[in-house]
């Protein structure tokens, strides 16, 4: 079947776009080492200056990360550790890995940021401090402000998650109930020099967004905090004590997160080094070597997630029967983050339900292909990194007895594909760069 080679191909390009955002490929494009001295970008470091080199980081792809900053800096290095979700460390030599719990934060993550605190009270002018952050650096940095525990935070951030908020709102309130996030981590290294190498799993690679911006002015406050709140009407269904301890600081009783004006980031660097749109340009150039048009819609692409399938269904209708906006053979590629708001008992993630959606808005259409993956290597709580589908799929599990209409009504979408054997298993991938979708029209209806 036609279906089956595009399938193939929508997998290589996946495969080709996380290959772009390797981790230990994305540090060395960056960080270059020449004797003693040390080049990020325009900045150029002289190690030999500097008593101590420390590593720290948080997120998926940290230990990846320092797999690089190992090899680069050789024996520069004094010492460091790393924060990563289970599952996702690396052998290291020097800097130490610390797995931990994601995306609900756990005591080990705890733990590993006690530690990395303590490792940055040690710092003094003549040290330099280089920070690793990937997506997923929120859940794996969880010290909680004064006066909240780890439990406050694990209730906190299982109501936003229930509610449908965006990361971005998300990581608003992580940073007012955190010790270390909204650029509290460079107070803790101030005066040291810090340099942070950043993977970007946020729409906009908003530096104060991306693991809630632990090197960067805040330019969110406890007003927006609960504001969050109540739009999604949880203000009363959160912590009592979260809830007060925001109130306290929109009464100005606790100190708000540091602002760009504050002399402490005058030292700090930071620099992405790795994004959705490197993923996607990579993903187009495979596309096309492979003999097919391409087109990237966007990197910014935000939504419910069903909203968002059934758009682009529409375009891969469009295109088989006007050859608008490309023409055939069409491989149209998006990436972004959209939203699940949860509304049934089933198991699944934004990828997941994603394909699921189009499939049915695809139903009956020849040589269309559709396949979104997390570029992690997961997709919500589930093993998978997404699905694959086509227009055919819909037909096909009808005839094992699957309702796909029924499976998208329950937030099902894992156990509709993996009968199917169309789930995409990539296991870890030490990157992050958000999800990417892709799309193959060939012939005509």
């Amino acid at each position: 079947m036609n279906e089956d080679r595009l399938r193939k191909d929508a997998e290589v390009i996946f495969k080709a776009s996380l290959r772009a955002v390797d981790s230990v490929r994305s540090v060395k494009n960056h960080l270059v080492r020449r004797g003693n001295l040390l080049e990020l970008g325009d900045q150029i470091f002289d190690l030999s200056k500097f008593k101590n080199v420390y590593v720290i980081g948080m997120g998926k792809a940290s230990a990846a990360m320092a797999v690089a900053v190992e090899e680069i800096l050789g024996g520069f290095l004094t010492g460091g550790i790393v924060n990563v979700k289970y599952g996702h460390g690396r052998p290291l030599n020097i800097i130490r890995c610390n797995e931990a719990g994601h995306p609900v934060p756990d005591e080990a993550g705890l733990r590993g940021s006690q530690q990395i605190v303590q490792m940055l009270k040690q710092t003094a002018e003549r040290d330099l401090v280089i920070c690793l952050i990937s997506g997923g650096g929120s859940a794996l940095l969880p010290l909680p402000a004064e006066g909240l525990t780890l439990d406050d935070k694990q209730r906190l951030t299982q109501e936003l998650l229930r509610c449908g908020a965006t990361i971005q709102e998300i990581n608003v309130l992580r940073k007012h109930v955190s010790r270390v996030k909204g650029g509290r981590l460079v107070k803790l290294a101030y005066p040291s020099t810090l340099i942070s190498l950043i993977i970007s799993d946020v729409v906009g690679n908003d530096l104060d967004s991306i693991a809630s911006g632990p090197t960067v002015p805040d330019g969110s406050t406890f007003g927006d905090c609960l504001g969050v709140l109540d739009r999604y009407a949880i203000r009363e269904t959160v912590p009592a004590s979260v809830r007060a301890y925001l109130e306290k600081g929109t009464r100005g009783e606790i100190e708000e997160t540091p602002k760009a004006e504050d002399p402490v980031f005058q030292r700090t660097w930071n620099i992405i080094i790795a994004s959705n749109t490197v993923a996607l340009r990579a993903a187009a150039q495979k596309a096309e070597e492979l003999g097919y048009n391409s087109l990237i819609l966007s990197s910014s692409i935000e939504g419910e997630t069903r909203v968002v399938a059934r758009v682009h269904a529409a375009i891969a209708r469009e295109i088989l029967e006007t050859e608008n906006p490309v023409a055939r053979p069409a491989c149209v590629i998006s990436g972004g983050e959209t939203t699940v708001t949860i509304q049934g008992q089933g198991l699944g993630g934004r990828n997941q339900e994603f394909v699921l959606s189009a499939i049915i808005a695809i139903d009956g259409f020849e040589d269309v292909v559709v396949l979104s993956g997390g570029t992690d290597g997961t997709d919500g709580p589930t093993d998978a990194a997404g699905a694959v589908g086509d227009g055919l799929t819909a037909q096909r599990a009808r005839g094992m007895g699957l309702e796909p209409g029924d499976y998208l009504s329950d937030n099902d979408s894992y156990n509709f594909f993996k009968p199917l054997e169309d789930l995409l298993m990539t296991g870890p991938t030490f990157t992050n760069v958000m999800d990417l979708r892709i799309m193959i029209a060939d012939q005509k209806v």
